[in-house]
C-alpha cells in the first residue's frame, strides 16, 4: 500500500472559543516524514488546535482527514491506532506502576477482553528504554519527579506506535539534556516516516528541529511555511509581541527576545502582516 501524501489534513478549519476566533480557515496538509512546530503566544489556541486536529474537540467549521479518510467516519479506536495525542498535563487517577502506565498506550491495539501480548509488553519495555526509565519500571507513578512523569507520558505515547504524533508542549518539566533527547527521538520517528506536530515555546529548538512551522497569532490569522522562511525577526516580533533580534552563532541564527513589548518598542508596526493565504 502506498504512503498517503497527506497524513493529517485540515480543510477550512475554524478553532474558536466564545466570543473569539483563534484560528480561522486553517488549510494545511501535514505530511509523512516531517516535523511541524506550532508557535504562538499563550492563549493563541495552540492546545485547542491540537485537540481539534485529534478530533477530541469539535471545530466551529471545517473538516479533518486522517490518512485520506474523513476523521468523522472513523471510530476512536481506529483513530488511536493511527494518531496519538500527548496532552500538556497528565493525571494519575489510580495507583499504577511505571510499566503498567506505559502499557496503556497499547490499548488501541488490543481487542476487548484480551490481555496484553508478549509483543505489547516488549514495545512498552522498549519505549521505557528510549526514555531512560527502564530502571523505574516497578516504581509507583506517584513517586516520580515532574520530569520523570513527563518522560513516562512520552513513553506511553510512543507505545501507541501511531503514524501521527500530536505533542502538546512535550518539553514541559524537562532539563536541557532530556529536551534534546526527546526531540532527537521524535526526529528519528520522522526519518522513519512518521508525522510529528509539536507545540513549542523555544523558538530556537523549533528552528533546529522543525521542517515547517505553523504560526498562530491568536486573532484568527495563521501562517505556515518552511522553518527558515517562516521564522524571521519581523514575524516573530509580531507573533510574540516582544522585540526580537537574530544573532549569529556558529553557522546558524539564534533568536533572542530583547525584553521590550513590541507595541512599546515600535517594532510591530514595521512587521509584515501574517496571512492565511500562504500555501501549506
Amino acid at each position: 500500500m502506498s504512503t498517503p501524501l497527506c497524513a493529517l489534513g485540515a480543510r477550512d478549519l475554524q478553532v474558536s472559543v466564545p466570543g473569539r476566533i483563534l484560528v480561522n480557515d486553517l488549510d494545511v496538509e501535514l505530511r509523512p516524514g516531517e516535523f511541524v512546530a506550532i508557535l504562538g503566544r499563550n492563549g493563541a489556541g495552540k492546545t485547542l488546535t491540537l485537540h481539534t486536529l485529534a478530533g477530541l474537540r469539535e471545530a466551529a467549521r471545517g473538516r479533518l482527514e486522517l490518512a485520506g479518510a474523513d476523521l468523522e467516519t472513523l471510530s476512536r479506536r481506529e483513530i488511536a491506532r493511527t494518531l496519538a495525542l500527548l496532552p500538556q498535563y497528565s493525571e494519575d487517577l489510580f495507583p499504577s506502576t511505571v510499566f503498567d502506565t506505559v502499557l496503556i498506550g497499547r490499548h488501541p491495539h488490543i481487542e476487548p477482553l484480551r490481555l496484553e501480548s508478549a509483543e505489547d509488553r516488549e514495545i512498552a519495555a522498549r519505549c521505557l528504554r528510549e526514555m531512560h526509565l527502564e530502571g523505574l519500571a516497578e516504581r509507583d507513578v506517584a513517586t516520580l519527579s515532574g520530569g520523570e512523569r513527563r518522560r513516562l507520558a512520552i513513553a506511553q505515547t510512543l507505545a501507541q506506535t501511531p503514524q501521527v504524533y500530536l505533542l502538546d508542549e512535550p518539553l514541559n518539566h524537562l532539563d536541557p539534556q532530556h529536551q534534546l533527547d526527546v526531540l532527537e527521538l521524535f526526529s528519528s520517528r520522522v526519518r522513519e516516516g512518521a508525522t510529528v506536530v509539536a507545540t513549542l515555546h523555544d523558538v530556537n529548538l523549533a528552528a533546529r528541529y522543525a521542517d515547517r512551522c505553523l504560526l498562530l497569532f491568536g486573532d484568527g490569522r495563521w501562517c505556515v511555511g518552511n522553518t527558515a522562511e517562516a521564522l524571521s525577526v519581523e514575524t516573530l516580533t509580531e507573533l510574540f509581541d516582544v522585540e526580537m533580534e537574530a544573532v549569529r552563532w556558529r553557522d546558524t541564527r539564534l533568536f533572542v527576545a530583547c525584553g521590550a513589548a513590541a507595541r512599546d518598542a515600535g517594532c510591530a508596526s514595521d512587521a509584515p502582516s501574517a496571512s492565511a493565504d500562504k500555501p501549506a
